[in-house]
C-alpha cells in the first residue's frame, strides 16, 4: 500500500489541486450558495452546500467505478479518457482567462422557495447530480491520479479527499459570503484569481495529456 501511494502521490495531489482551485472560480453551484447565504440565510446556504457536496461525492464514486472498470477491461481506452480530461481542463483554462479579462462582478441569485433546511440539502443534491459538466470534471480529476499500475483503492483516496475538500469549501462559501465585506474583497481580487486559475488549469491539462499510462 505504501509503495502504491508513493507511486501515485503526485497524481493524487494534482487531482486535489485541480479540485481546490476549481472552487475558486464560481460556477452555478457556488453562485447559488453565495446568493442563498447573502439573501435568505446562512443556515440555508450551509444546507445547500451540504447537498452540493453530497452530489460531488456521488459523481466521484461513479467516475471512480467507471474508470476503474475501463482500466481493468480496456486499458487502451484510458488514453482517450485522459485526452478528454485534458481537453476539458484546457477549456477551463480558457474560460478562466476570459473571465479574468472581464470587468464585471459576480452576480449571485438565491434559490426561491421553502426555507426548510432539508429542502435546501435536497435541492443542492439535485443541482449537482443534474449538472452535465460534473461528469467531465470528475473524469478529469480522477484521471489525474489513475494509471494502468494504480490499485483500485487509489481512486477511493481521491474521492474521499475531494469530498472533504468539497464539503469544507462549500460550507466556507456559505459562511463567508453571508457577509458583504467578503463579497467586496472577492470582487476586488477576482480577476487575479481567475488568471491564476487559468495558468494552473493549463499546467494540469499538459500533465494529464503527457502522463504515461
Amino acid at each position: 500500500m505504501i509503495e502504491a501511494l508513493s507511486h501515485s502521490w503526485h497524481g493524487i495531489l494534482l487531482a486535489y489541486g485541480v479540485f481546490v482551485l476549481g472552487m475558486f472560480s464560481p460556477g452555478p453551484n457556488i453562485l447559488s450558495i453565495i446568493g442563498t447565504s447573502m439573501t435568505v440565510g446562512r443556515d440555508q446556504g450551509r444546507s445547500l452546500a451540504i447537498g452540493i457536496a453530497s452530489g460531488s461525492f456521488l459523481w466521484g464514486v461513479l467516475a471512480w467505478a467507471g474508470l476503474t472498470t475501463v482500466l481493468i477491461a480496456y486499458a487502451s481506452l484510458m488514453t482517450l479518457i485522459k485526452f478528454i480530461g485534458a481537453g476539458y481542463l484546457l477549456w477551463l483554462a480558457i474560460k478562466s482567462f476570459r473571465s479574468a479579462l472581464s470587468v464585471g462582478e459576480i452576480t449571485a441569485k438565491p434559490l426561491a422557495g421553502s426555507n426548510n433546511n432539508f429542502d435546501y440539502v435536497r435541492r443542492g443534491l439535485l443541482i449537482q447530480m443534474t449538472n452535465p459538466k460534473a461528469a467531465l470534471t470528475w473524469t478529469a480529476t480522477i484521471s489525474l491520479g489513475l494509471d494502468a499500475n494504480s490499485p483500485w483503492w487509489i481512486g477511493g483516496v481521491i474521492v474521499a479527499g475531494t469530498f472533504l475538500i468539497s464539503l469544507t469549501g462549500h460550507l466556507t462559501y456559505a459562511l463567508a459570503f453571508s457577509t458583504q465585506p467578503v463579497v467586496r474583497i472577492f470582487n476586488a481580487a477576482r480577476r487575479w484569481i481567475e488568471a491564476g486559475l487559468g495558468v494552473f488549469f493549463c499546467f494540469a491539462s499538459y500533465k494529464l495529456a503527457t502522463s504515461r499510462l
